[in-house]
């Protein structure tokens, strides 16, 4: 793309009213079609130039349009080209039949293709704009086409992906290369949507950035553009109290590990101070490993109360193989008023009421970090996580209003989200960050951010993403230790 990236997500029907208005601004419908299906076959020629013939197959509406105008490019360049149809071809309108009238040969009906060897099958189908289950004869050639291996170019997003939630409408393909036009769709991006689109390449096709940025909403994908100006670059005057001092809270002797790649983690993140916090046991078990990191007895509520008085420690960590349940909840009650990063047995401690969790962090500046995974979001959140109609964005984005804090809602396509309505989705995690502990040093990367004074949601999106970038460094086969003790800087 022309430009710095864009990177908000948009609905389909975000994308929809950009397209109207960038027709409404003077810019010709028609020509956006031409350029997005040009790009297209560009696309398919450049991945696949042996292809031996490139099967089109076109729905009927402005997805279709676009493939009508790509099976017309492809056949200029000296391809062999096969156009099919889903619906009647003498049923297109507006600028579908002005591309269909363009490609000036014929379509059979799309329940007539038969896969042949050296096949490519450019999807254009549907599109992201899909909100129903696919119909029969469309889902009989989804499943034709994979039985025999074929590749397919998906134009905008897989058809049977509905664009908005990343679930499977019934059937859909499987591709090998998506063709996305101006900015990615929530459904590239979460599961199962993401593992079905392969590469994605987006195109500018000549919409104003002013007219996307109008129309766009608060969810992007998450990067480094979300916390500019707030990586606390280090000064000739810092010191490790203005670094910011982390507190982590232990398990008991026999479950001290998760507390230590917290604390790990978040020395390693830029806190200046990481105390441990916990049984006289806990901490003899912690001595013979840690160094740098110091040691608090805090063994009940006075003890904790004593060393809440101090009042540069800024920010927690509770929760990572804490064990202790009530004693968890007697400890967050006293923190209400710090900052404070809540997993694992942190978030379990309050699934009979969580309620009261929301409760005591409801009023102020958000201050509370939720980690929860799917199992963890459905103990907090359980009217909405069984909501079948709201996306995963959706979700994390009503449990961030609901409790006042923000939503770290944890998978392969995380998602971060703020009560005053922002949202990320973060694409950089690897496969081979699912490994045991992972978690306990995301948990102390944020902590850090919030020692050192981040905004709730920037110190959760920075923590996502350097817990992924982490991983993609380190590569396949990384210990949760070694990621604790190689988080990446924080990219600017």
């Amino acid at each position: 793309m022309r430009n710095k990236p864009l990177h908000f997500l948009f609905t389909p029907s975000q994308m929809s009213a950009a397209d109207a208005a960038a027709a409404a601004s003077g810019l010709s419908s028609f020509g956006l079609m031409e350029r997005a299906g040009r790009a297209v076959a560009a696309t398919a020629l450049r991945h696949f130039p042996h292809a031996h013939r490139f099967i089109v197959l076109c729905g009927p509406g402005n997805n279709g349009g676009d493939g009508y105008v790509a099976a017309r490019a492809l056949a200029e360049s000296g391809a062999k080209v096969a156009a099919y149809a889903f619906g009647a071809v003498e049923a297109l309108k507006g600028d579908a039949a002005i591309a269909f009238a363009a490609f000036a040969s014929s379509a059979l009906p799309i329940n007539a293709y038969t896969p042949h060897d050296g096949d490519v099958v450019v999807d254009c189908i549907f599109g992201a704009g899909l909100a129903r289950p696919v119909p029969d004869d469309v889902a009989d050639v989804m499943r034709c086409v994979a039985n025999e291996g074929l590749p397919v170019v998906a134009v905008d997003l897989p058809s049977g992906v509905d664009g908005r939630t990343g679930q499977v409408l019934g059937e859909s393909f499987k591709a090998s290369l998506t063709v996305t036009f101006m900015a990615r769709k929530p459904g590239h991006m979460l599961l199962p949507g993401r593992s079905l689109c392969g590469e994605i390449e987006v195109f500018d096709i000549g919409i104003p950035r002013r007219i996307l940025e109008a129309g766009a909403g608060s969810v992007t994908v998450n990067g480094p553009h979300l916390w500019p100006q707030l990586d606390h670059a280090l000064n000739p005057s810092s010191h490790k109290y203005t670094r910011g001092h982390l507190g982590v809270f232990s398990g008991g002797a026999f479950a001290t590990g998760a507390s230590r790649l917290s604390a790990t983690a978040g020395l390693r993140s830029g806190a200046g101070l990481v105390t441990i916090a916990g049984s006289v046991a806990a901490l003899e078990v912690d001595t013979t490993h840690l160094t740098a990191v110091m040691m608090k007895e805090i063994d009940r509520g006075e003890d904790l109360a004593h060393w809440l008085e101090d009042a540069r420690i800024h920010a927690f960590v509770l929760g990572p193989a804490f064990g202790d349940l009530e004693r968890a909840r007697q400890y967050v009650a006293m923190l209400r008023e710090r900052r404070l990063v809540l997993d694992a047995d942190g978030i379990t401690a309050f699934r009979e009421k969580p309620q009261s969790l929301f409760e005591l962090f409801a009023d102020g500046e958000v201050r509370l970090v939720l980690t929860p995974h799917e199992g963890e979001f459905r103990r907090l959140f359980p009217d909405i996580a069984e909501d079948e109609k709201l996306s995963k964005i959706d979700k994390a984005l009503a449990a961030a209003e609901r409790s006042h804090a923000v939503l770290i809602y944890k998978g392969a396509d995380t998602v971060i989200a703020s009560p005053d309505g922002r949202a990320a989705v973060n694409d950089n995690a690897p496969p081979w960050l699912a490994t045991a502990g992972s978690g306990d040093v995301l948990a102390g990367i944020i902590g850090a951010h919030l020692a050192q004074g981040m905004p709730a949601f920037e110190a959760a999106a920075a923590g996502v993403w350097r817990h992924g970038a982490t991983a993609a460094k380190l590569g396949e086969g990384l210990t949760a230790e070694d990621l604790a003790a190689a988080v990446v800087p924080l990219a600017r």
